[in-house]
């Protein structure tokens, strides 16, 4: 594995355009890691100690659900951010993730990154923005899903 460097995570969608010194910063807190297919990420409820960014490969987002199990939320592939609790005050994982084929992503280490972050507040903004414009998108993508789903359960319920 090579060593993670700001230049290195200047290609990577979720951090595209941030500044050159918050890359570097980012960097040091930042190492390669791989999966394999069927590994678990994390477990709902679990402690949000880290967070990924996929450089290749494919993981579900899921959650319990009372007497069926893991139902897949979201997906998460290239270039995509896996995990976001590690910026709540609670810690604790929303929900699960799962390697749907091999993994190859960047993890950071969240302490670190959140250290940085409370140094720098225009990190912080930045970081928090971006997060933000993921969630909305995961939102709107729930969203259509559960319409659709809605839609498919309507279409033979009887009048």
């Amino acid at each position: 594995m090579m060593q993670v460097t700001g230049k290195t995570l200047a290609g990577q969608r979720f951090l595209h355009g941030l500044q050159a010194g918050h890359l570097d910063a980012l960097a040091t807190a930042a190492a390669e890691v791989m999966f394999p297919a069927g590994f678990r990420i994390f477990a709902e409820g679990g402690y949000a100690d880290k967070f990924w960014l996929v450089e290749s490969g494919h993981v579900a987002v899921d959650m319990q659900v009372p007497g069926e199990g893991a139902a897949v939320i979201a997906n998460v592939g290239l270039g995509g951010l896996l995990g976001w609790s590690w910026m709540l005050p609670s810690q604790k994982w929303a929900f699960g993730a799962v390697c749907v084929t091999e993994v190859k992503a960047y993890e950071f280490n969240a302490l670190a990154v959140r250290e940085r972050c409370a140094a720098d507040p225009a990190l912080s903004s930045e970081l928090t923005m971006r997060l933000f414009k993921v969630l909305a998108g995961r939102l709107q993508d729930t969203r259509t899903t559960l319409i659709s789903r809605w839609e498919d359960v309507s279409r033979y319920a009887t009048p």
